[in-house]
């Protein structure tokens, strides 16, 4: 698609709007975070993200122009998201106090944002026809300085050898899951909709699992 994140930056004209307007872009917003989540990009319709939003359909329409639109000014806001609780991982820690916090956070982001969670694994499966300039570039740098930190803890043989971004791979998809998989997760459990009580547990067995040998004897005190 020629439509980007970056372009509707860019493109979108500057305005002045009215409380009415911001509030009706809001619940807008938030109606279509339900539908794509859901269904996806091409499961959701402007007729199911209107409905979910208790407004017509042209009403939409004066505020964005298609469902494309929508979803790129959703993928906007969750990019920070998404890059929050990688970028506060800082050398200057402990390593096990900073991988041990990084798990934690981005388990809080799955608790938070389990919606947002989908929409970003939707978009990845459908080949990130919206984000993969900034796949390429934003995410890209991001990880390679934090792979730097994470290879410095290597070389000192702080942790364990590995390849570090693999390592942060592999702490994405686990805490992504209990967003991404949460319906499962609540049958496998025996748990009501919407009972998120296994974060904890979820929080303590990943510190086991990524610090219990990853971090070397003597250096995480």
């Amino acid at each position: 698609m020629a439509d980007t994140v970056t372009e509707a930056a860019t493109t979108t004209p500057a305005r002045a709007k009215t409380r009415i307007q911001r509030e009706n872009e809001t619940r807008i917003l938030r109606a279509a975070l339900e539908v794509f989540s859901e269904k996806g990009f091409h499961g959701a319709t402007l007729d199911r993200i209107a409905g979910a939003a208790d407004m017509s359909k042209p009403n939409l329409l004066y505020y964005f122009k298609n469902k494309e639109e929508i979803h790129i000014a959703l993928l906007t806001d969750l990019l920070d998201i998404w890059l929050a609780p990688l970028r506060e991982i800082s050398g200057d820690g402990r390593p096990a106090d900073e991988i041990g916090s990084y798990i934690r956070r981005k388990l809080d982001s799955s608790r938070a944002f389990p919606r947002e969670s989908r929409l970003f694994a939707n978009e990845i499966l459908a080949g990130a026809p919206h984000i993969g300039d900034f796949l390429q570039t934003e995410l890209k740098q991001l990880v390679d300085e934090k792979a730097a930190i994470l290879q410095g803890w290597i070389d000192a043989g702080q942790l364990a050898p590995c390849d570090p971004r693999h390592l942060l791979f592999a702490i994405w998809s686990t805490t992504q899951h209990y967003a991404d998989f949460s319906v499962q997760v609540r049958h496998v459990l025996g748990l009501t909709p919407g009972d998120v009580s296994y974060y904890d547990e979820a929080a303590r067995m990943l510190d086991t699992l990524f610090l219990g040998r990853l971090v070397a004897p003597g250096t995480e005190g």
